[in-house]
């Protein structure tokens, strides 16, 4: 049987047994910061990006988004920006006024960064389950010296942290090539009133990071124009 938070007790004192499968734990996240998660974001990002030649190069991505569901990402680049979007279960990329890609895909840290808090846990449950993440088992570990619970094994994992109840690692495997693992953790955490920014993002492939996103200039609940999150046609 499924142990959910009550509450009266739960959200200050988390679960009275541990869980025995990943539903409570998102049920948890969600019941945690529902009534007080941000539902819009702005800021910037430093991108260190891996190039395929094992050197690194800098980026400056400024980035909005509304939850659930929607993240627009202006990428400066030397010959151009680029705009990067999620909407959904589809990714679009243009330049200018033209869509030059547009594939079926949804963002695991969109997904438990921020839309678990604002969107109804089933939903969240349906969108994991479409990413192949599995609720079972449970168990618990360490992160980064604090208690972590990991739903599921393997290739697909998430590690939610236990007293805070906040997203702190996902292991799935790559899109474009399913035999490499992909490793992202979300790290530095700032409390922001509402909510919390994790400020840090880093992503691993074989034991070396692929890409550090360090956020600055973070405004929650800022405001974001909806007409922002419409691709060009």
């Amino acid at each position: 049987m499924l142990v959910r938070l009550t509450l009266v007790a739960g959200i200050l004192l988390g679960f009275q047994t541990a869980p025995t499968s990943g539903d409570a734990v998102i049920r948890a996240m969600h019941d945690r910061y529902a009534q007080s998660w941000y539902h819009t974001l702005t800021f910037s990002q430093r991108t260190t990006l891996r190039t395929p030649a094992d050197t690194m190069v800098v980026q400056t991505w400024n980035e909005e988004a509304m939850f659930p569901g929607r993240l627009r990402v202006e990428i400066q680049r030397p010959t151009g920006a680029i705009t990067a979007m999620y909407l959904g279960d589809s990714e679009y990329v243009w330049r200018g006024d033209s869509v030059f890609a547009r594939v079926e895909s949804r963002n695991i840290l969109l997904i438990m960064g921020f839309d678990v808090y604002t969107q109804p846990a089933e939903r969240t449950m349906a969108m994991l389950a479409k990413e192949h993440y599995p609720m079972t088992p449970v168990r618990e570990d360490m992160w980064e010296g604090r208690k972590a619970y990991v739903i599921g094994s393997g290739a697909h994992q998430i590690w939610v942290d236990k007293e805070r109840l906040l997203f702190v690692r996902a292991v799935q495997p790559s899109p474009r090539d399913s035999t490499k693992g992909l490793d992202y953790r979300f790290d530095n955490y700032v409390e922001t009133q509402p909510g919390w920014v994790a400020e840090t993002v880093e992503t691993y492939s074989d034991g070396k990071v692929v890409q550090l996103e360090e956020y600055s200039d973070v405004h929650p609940n800022a405001p974001v124009d909806a007409q922002r999150f419409t691709p060009p046609r």
